[in-house]
Formats: C-alpha cells, structure tokens, sequence
C-alpha cells in the first residue's frame, strides 16, 4: 500500500512537471536576431543562453539568423522585420546619419576587435614603418578613418601608402606578399588563424594610436520595438550568461560549440573564445555616454557622418 501511494505520487509529479514545462513552452514569447555574420564567439552570450536554457527558462523562443549580406540586419531591424539585430558602433551612427529608425539597447563586446596587423617577421616595427608600404581592407570608409588616424600619430597620411582591397582576404594577402600590412583584422580571430598557419603576426590596436576607443558590437532595435518585456528578459539573460562565461570558460565554451559542433568545434573557435571572454559587457544595458560622444566627434572629424547623433539614441537602456 506503502509503494502503491508512493508510485502514485511520483506520477502525479512528473505529470504536473510535464504540464508545466507545456505551459512554459505554449506562453514563450517570440524573439527574433538578427545577427551581424556566421556565428562565432563573438556571439557567445546569446549562443549560451540558448543552449544552457536560459532563455527557455525566461520564456523566450529565440530564433538566430545568420545573414547572407552582413549590411541587412540594421536595416531589416529598423523595419521592424525583426525585434533585435547585431551591428557596430561605428555602423549605428551612419544608420542615424541616413534616418533609419534604430536604437541602441545593449552591448555584447564592448571594447574594440578592430587592428592593424603585419606579419611577426615583418620589417615594420612600428606605425611610421608603413611609409611607402601597402595596406590592404576589406571594407572602405570606417577603415580609411581608422588607419588615418592612425598614421597621422606618426607624421604620415593616407598619402604615404598605398591602399589595396583585398576583400576578405586579409591574411592571405599577407602571406602572398600582395600586401606589406592590413587594416580591418580582428584580433580575437585573424591574429588566431595566423598563428594555427604557422605566419604569426603582430598587431597595432587603433585605440593605442589615436582613435577613441569605442563598442564592437551592439544591440540595435526600432525605437518602438525597443522597450519591452520580453526584451528586458532578453538583456536580463545575456547578463546571466556572461557571468556564466566569466565563471565557466571551459564549460560555457562546450555549451557553445554545441550549438553547431560541425561547425564550430575547431582550434581557431577556441583559441579566439578566449581571446574574446574579456570583451564581454558584464551589464548590456551599460554604456559610456563620454565615450560615444568622443567617437561621434571623431567620425564627424573624418567625414563619415557630417552631424552628432542624438544621445538618445545610445543612452536608451540604462542599468538596473
């Protein structure tokens, strides 16, 4: 009689746990990302919510779609085709410059990837070497400006080099001698997959040779579609899974690359997950308000936006 009512209430629970987990399940909301590339560590925070169930236990169904143009996913948010999408500093104060309807409401990486790298043999040992040399990009305008800067704290201009675009190619073209140095490589990755080639190399931060620091990347959202519960339980998870991250390297990055093994369990995946983790913004909803102006200032400097977007814009989600 004993087993038969213990037996009895353990189905009862597991019943009653099963339609809980229904009901969880049947009132998750929908939340769509739209991302700024492939999915790589750069993304870690939203990759580990998802595979430790953090968002599941938020009541969030979140869907991740990873873009065949990179350009689209600002656009796609400001035509609220999407809830949230993954963009840059420099790229959100364009989107204002040309009126799309955007906001910033979080930070993922909130220090600089961007660099400047030459090969470790590389003659060039500092920034004033590149006089006469080649530098190869990927993506004119924002890189222009940055090796500007760059240069002019060593007494050169653009005038001093020669410009080459290499597409994507930039650590190829290096390896090829196609270039002498290139600018737009993040270091989290391109400086990785040159040490697994066996052609390490040596980078130059832009933030050390006069450019402001500024945010990687960001959340970005239509205005109106910005403020919202499911999106503060959204922000609320992404904390809970950095602080995972900072705990749990090791863990956390076995969480990740079980998202798509295929995929991502590879040698250059774990050696930029590391080099990543300290980027990752402890508080999303924090931002410097003195850091963005500095950096809008400079991009108003270097002709990428020719007026000072509106504070509101980037001071729209504040800490708890």
């Amino acid at each position: 009689m004993i087993r038969k009512c213990f037996y009895q209430r353990v189905k009862r629970a597991i019943f009653t746990g099963i339609l809980s987990v229904t009901a969880s399940v049947a009132h998750a909301e929908s939340v769509t990302v739209l991302l700024d590339w492939f999915i790589n560590p750069d993304h870690a925070p939203i990759i580990v919510a998802e595979t430790r169930g953090l968002f599941a236990k938020a009541g969030l169904e979140v869907t991740l779609v990873e873009p065949a143009d990179p350009s689209l996913p600002p656009k796609l948010a400001a035509a609220k085709r999407a809830d949230l999408a993954v963009s840059y500093q420099p790229s959100l104060m364009v989107d204002l410059q040309n009126k799309l309807p955007l906001v910033r409401v979080g930070t993922l990486v909130q220090s600089p990837l961007n660099s400047l790298v030459v090969l470790d043999n590389s003659p060039i040992k500092t920034i004033a070497d590149l006089k006469g040399k080649t530098v190869g990009f990927s993506v004119g305008g924002f890189e222009d400006a940055i090796l500007g800067a760059m240069l002019e704290t060593h007494g050169l201009t653009l005038n001093d080099v020669t410009l080459v675009n290499v597409n994507f190619a930039l650590s190829p073209s290096l390896y090829s001698g196609q270039v002498d140095a290139v600018i737009g490589a993040f270091r989290n990755f391109e400086l990785n997959q040159m040490q697994l080639d066996g052609r390490p190399g040596r980078a130059f931060f832009p933030e050390d040779h006069g450019v402001p620091t500024y945010e990687e990347l960001i959340l970005v959202a239509h205005p109106e579609l910005a403020v919202n519960n499911k999106v503060e339980r959204f922000l609320d998870t992404l904390d809970q899974a950095t602080r995972l991250i900072r705990e749990d390297p090791e863990g956390t990055y076995r969480d990740f690359v079980a998202y798509k093994p295929m995929d991502l369990d590879n040698p250059l995946n774990r050696a930029a997950w590391f080099d990543t983790l300290p980027t990752f913004a402890p508080n999303v909803r924090a931002t410097n308000p003195q850091q963005w102006q500095q950096f809008a200032e400079f991009m108003q400097k270097r002709g990428l936006i020719s007026t000072l977007p509106d504070p509101k814009r980037y001071l729209y989600m504040q800490p708890k």
